[in-house]
């Protein structure tokens, strides 16, 4: 009698044996259930009310990209949340960033970071930029029947191209279409107020600290005029997550930090409240 492998505190064979760097590919061969985008929902009696992330930022700088989120998640009319993390490491030299339905997106990041762990660990080398970006576009078309059903999951990938040695950054939309942008992006409900700020401020030869600067200025122009965008919030102290990512990898701002960029912009901010202006020639 062949022995169980719980019994024996043993894993099967194909767990010791994957045969492929996609770990996804490994979970869709052993455990379907597992992956978000085949589970099944129960039929729809109307609109599904779930947390929202909402606008993401990026830009690029001669040196690498930032990349950045604010912090307020909807319901419908309402703020499901003040203080939600929409930006995260995909891995060292990589991020992404959330918009859409919160909780299928925090997911599919946490997956797509075990994805390019995995490749890391099975092939003994980092995958390349373009190829963690065309990862996460696989993941996002896997999401595509729920897309359908409103529970849509469109994120921002920046990342240090190592090979060509600068900050690339790609958009995607719901099918998993991915797009390349240049200079700067943005996704979500606020992304076409941010995207318009960037437009006008956005320069190839930002430093470091300008790039930082406008990617707070650009979300604070989202939050002035779309309110499923949350500006910083003083009396709470909760403030935008800034992201920088280089040849020494990648770099989370503090909150002092961050909460320093943006002091310094709601300052100005008083003298002129829509912020500054962009030259007519």
């Amino acid at each position: 009698m062949e022995a169980n492998p719980r019994s024996t505190g043993r894993l099967p064979a194909p767990f010791l044996t994957p045969g492929s760097s996609s770990f996804m590919d490994f979970l869709s061969h052993h455990s379907p259930d597992m992956l978000p985008g085949k589970r099944s929902l129960p039929p729809l009696q109307g609109a599904i009310e779930a947390p929202h992330g909402t606008t993401i930022v990026a830009v690029s700088f001669p040196g690498g990209v930032v990349l950045a989120g604010d912090r307020r998640a909807t319901m419908g009319n309402m703020i499901a949340q003040r203080d939600i993390e929409k930006v995260f490491p995909a891995d060292e030299y990589s991020a992404v960033g959330i918009a859409g339905t919160a909780g299928l997106a925090v997911e599919m990041v946490k997956l797509f970071q075990l994805e390019l762990e995995h490749f890391e660990k099975v092939e003994g080398a980092q995958l390349s930029l373009e190829g963690k970006a065309n990862r996460l576009s696989t993941m996002i078309r896997s999401n595509l029947a729920m897309a359908m059903q409103g529970l849509a999951v469109v994120p921002l990938f920046a990342g240090w191209d190592v090979d060509r040695a600068k900050g690339r950054i790609f958009s995607y939309d719901v099918t998993g279409g991915r797009s390349e942008e240049v200079g700067f992006a943005s996704t979500g409900s606020g992304s076409i107020f941010a995207r318009g700020a960037m437009k006008k401020l956005y320069r190839e030869d930002l430093t470091e600290e300008q790039a930082i600067t406008l990617v707070v200025q650009a979300l604070y122009d989202a939050a002035d005029d779309d309110s499923a965008t949350g500006g910083p919030d003083v009396a709470r102290r909760i403030y935008p997550i800034v992201t920088v990512i280089t040849d020494g990898g990648f770099r989370k701002l503090t909150d002092a930090e961050s909460a320093e960029t943006a002091r310094s912009i709601l300052e100005r901010r008083l003298e002129q409240p829509d912020g500054p202006r962009a030259a007519l020639l």
